[in-house]
């Protein structure tokens, strides 16, 4: 990890003239993405942009910046921390390298082990004390940053196969992308040989043959990296990435320098999109994957019943484990556990019924 003096010099060295233009004072959020801005998610940032400006007449305007920009995608924490970019876009659970409690943030492993969905780790998050323990994740973590959550995404499928898999025998013997953090180290104990990469190598390592299988998120985002071209056998039903949640970054400073109302628009900004983001990867995901089976040869298949409780298995052996060994981590782990235990009977139960129903209805389509 470079040191902020080094990160300071690369920059002045290869993006003053791109920097030039947009000091402070001219309250532009130049946001540099972990991503290609042809993303999904970067579409979903742009429309972000979009209300905070509406929001504050154009008094403070939103700059989106692709990976590589700037700095490269794993030092984007530090870049937004020491201020050589104003905000940063990423997945919380990148930066579990800085504080394990990051993956109950953006990925927490199987749904935290108490049964979160996507929906209703937006209900503790906003109603049930997750907020508050988010705020506090950035001094815990050490940086100089305001986060915001913005785009949940999930369920997450398991992934894409060269061949079915029976069990989780067949599974164990593929070279597997997993995403990095606590995710991937539970394919590791149980056996699956998992590799961390970025989305865009993916395609590559698997034409190559440096891995067998992998995952990355759902089927539009999958389509869009082509992984259809090369695998055929498509799992959606996976526990790794129950939820997944992509946030902004601010630098304090810039932040502490908007207005109340400029601060208020990036609140009420972000609140629109989790809701937005919900709303549009539901049918922008229900294309894609209509598209990859009937236009690609795609072809859909049920996930192997002992993957369910040998990841479950280890994925709590991994919760706890970090729950031992941090406070912070334990603390917010027990807050979604006190939610879940009210919420998640309820929810689980309710979910379970509209399942059935849709089911129904996608069973009349075959």
């Amino acid at each position: 990890m470079f040191s902020k003096l080094t990160k300071l010099a690369t920059v002045a060295a290869v993006g003053t003239a791109m920097m030039a233009g947009t000091a402070w004072a001219e309250k532009v959020l130049r946001i540099q993405s972990v991503l290609p801005n042809t993303a999904d998610e970067v579409f979903m940032l742009n429309a972000f942009g979009d209300d905070v400006a509406a929001l504050t007449g154009g008094s403070l305007t939103v700059e989106v910046l692709p990976a590589g920009a700037v700095v490269g995608p794993r030092d984007i924490m530090d870049a937004v921390d020491a201020g050589l970019v104003e905000g940063g876009f990423a997945w919380t659970h990148y930066w579990g390298g800085k504080h394990v409690a990051a993956n109950l943030f953006g990925a927490p492993v199987a749904g935290a082990g108490v049964g979160l969905d996507n929906i209703a780790f937006l209900s503790w998050f906003q109603y049930g004390g997750g907020k508050e323990l988010y705020d506090r994740l950035w001094d815990e973590m050490g940086v100089n940053v305001k986060g915001f959550m913005l785009q949940p995404v999930g369920p997450e499928a398991l992934g894409w196969f060269p061949k079915p898999i029976e069990s989780m025998d067949d599974f164990r013997q593929m070279r597997f992308r997993a995403p990095p953090g606590m995710v991937g180290a539970a394919y590791a104990d149980i056996g699956v040989p998992a590799v961390a990469m970025g989305g865009g190598d993916i395609l590559p390592a698997l034409e190559k043959g440096t891995i067998d299988a992998a995952e990355w998120c759902c089927p539009k985002p999958d389509s869009v990296f082509g992984f259809q071209k090369v695998l055929k056998h498509y799992y959606l039903q996976g526990l790794h990435q129950v939820t997944v949640n992509a946030d902004m970054y601010v630098n304090r400073d810039f932040y502490d320098s908007l207005s109340e109302t400029e601060q208020k628009a990036l609140e009420v900004a972000a609140n629109a999109s989790l809701s937005k983001s919900l709303s549009y990867r539901i049918f922008e995901n229900g294309k894609a994957l209509k598209d990859l089976t009937e236009n690609h040869g795609v072809i859909l298949e049920d996930t192997p019943a002992d993957y369910f409780t040998e990841y479950s298995a280890a994925a709590a052996k991994a919760l706890q484990a970090a729950a031992d060994e941090n406070e912070f981590f334990a603390e917010v782990w027990a807050s979604q556990r006190a939610f879940a235990e009210v919420a998640v009977p309820f929810w689980a139960g309710a979910q379970t019924s509209n399942a059935n129903l849709g089911r129904a209805f996608a069973d009349t389509l075959k």
